[in-house]
């Protein structure tokens, strides 16, 4: 009985093509709709999560605290406690650290023959590469002894490379920063845009030693990177940071940090909370077509019940029950979610490929949302189709053979 209701469901969805097409529109396009606004959240959430990582993987970032004169607190960042002592500190005492990098960075102008560009130059260790998950293109990252020597070398991103040597190899090349000349000895790999849209690629690095005693005379440092050995360790070593410093710059009791010490680990949740809602408020939004599709559905049903009104009386007149004209219409409600559903799955999938091509917004497809939104094109189709069908169920024979 149940293949036998399919195949009548099909006969009549085949006998109306026009009208089985447009009662199925709603369906496809509420299934389509949902998979596309969902992809596209989930393309969203995934290259927010890739810029926070190209920051470094379990990274931790010390920076010195608010200096205070008279009372009145400047800006962050002003104090000048950090040391590359304490550095040194954190990676020898603190357990759970993969790496340790401190760094001092300022704007430059740069100069390459007849070519100049202005930015940012970080005075960092070798191990800065491992904290920030950075890459060598070509040539060599400095090394422990060029920091030892204070040696006058830098490493340039891919959009210095491109302003001041354009098509040439800059690896031996002689580049001068501010008033100081120095040899580029590696290209970093590009790493694109930050998730604020800052360039990651517009920087120069050189040694710590060289920038700190030749070229900004201090003997500070303004920023420590340092690297967890894995996630489950990062609050632990945090508070290790913060025990460490704490005791070596004498604050004791309630005393206000003289520095600060954050994690991304906060960062990535709420970037991933908030893409969830974004990507529940699109799918929410697009899911409303579903249920215009199921009125649509019911609409459809309720006219087939009424011009088979003389069928449905034969049928009882030979003998179906109530629970037999119920599954038959039940059934073709069903299977036009089922086959709407089936199509709006393939015009989502589509259409996020089209979206991803034309508009060149980054698109995820996974199964969940394909499954979830076939499922309440089904489900629709059931709780839409269920009025109808019970209507034509209790229909009775004698009323239903005198219908004209």
């Amino acid at each position: 009985m149940f293949w036998e209701s399919v195949k009548i469901a099909l006969d009549a969805l085949v006998s109306n093509k026009l009208r089985s097409i447009l009662t199925m529109l709603g369906i496809i396009i509420g299934v389509g709709a949902v998979i596309a606004m969902v992809s596209i959240g989930m393309g969203v959430r995934d290259k927010v999560q890739t810029s926070i990582a190209s920051l470094g993987s379990n990274l931790i970032i010390v920076t010195p605290g608010a200096a205070s004169s008279s009372g009145v607190r400047q800006a962050a960042g002003t104090n000048t406690t950090l040391t590359l002592k304490d550095a040194q500190a954190m990676a020898r005492e603190v357990s759970g650290i993969g790496a340790v990098a401190p760094s001092v960075g300022k704007q430059y102008q740069l100069v390459a023959g007849n070519m100049n560009w202005t930015t940012s130059v970080q005075g960092t260790t070798p191990e800065y590469m491992e904290v920030r998950n950075l890459n060598v293109q070509s040539g060599s990252f400095i090394t422990n002894e060029d920091v030892d020597t204070r040696n006058r070398v830098a490493v340039i991103g891919s959009t210095v490379a491109s302003n001041l040597f354009d098509n040439l190899n800059p690896v031996g090349q002689k580049v001068r920063i501010g008033n100081a000349p120095f040899t580029v000895i590696g290209v970093l790999e590009s790493k694109g845009q930050s998730a604020g849209g800052q360039d990651q690629d517009d920087m120069v690095i050189i040694p710590l030693t060289t920038a700190q005693e030749r070229m900004m005379g201090i003997t500070y440092v303004q920023t420590i990177s340092v690297q967890a050995a894995n996630a489950e360790v990062v609050n632990d070593v945090q508070d290790g940071i913060t025990s460490l410093l704490r005791s070596r710059h004498g604050i004791t009791g309630d005393k206000a940090d003289d520095f600060t010490v954050r994690n991304l680990a906060s960062v990535m949740a709420t970037a991933q909370e908030t893409t969830a809602t974004i990507t529940m408020l699109l799918g929410s939004i697009a899911a409303i077509s579903l249920l215009v599709g199921g009125i649509g559905i019911m609409n459809i049903m309720l006219v087939s019940v009424t011009e088979r009104t003389r069928e449905i009386g034969i049928r009882k007149a030979l003998g179906a029950r109530y629970a037999n004209i119920l599954m038959q219409f039940l059934i073709e409600a069903v299977v036009i979610g089922v086959i709407g559903g089936a199509i709006g799955i393939a015009v989502g999938v589509g259409g996020s490929y089209v979206i991803s091509s034309f508009a060149g917004w980054n698109t995820v497809i996974t199964p969940m949302p394909i499954l979830v939104s076939f499922g309440f094109s089904v489900g629709i189709g059931l709780f839409f189709g269920l009025y109808p069908a019970r209507k034509a169920a209790l229909l009775n024979p004698i009323d239903a053979l005198r219908y004209e």
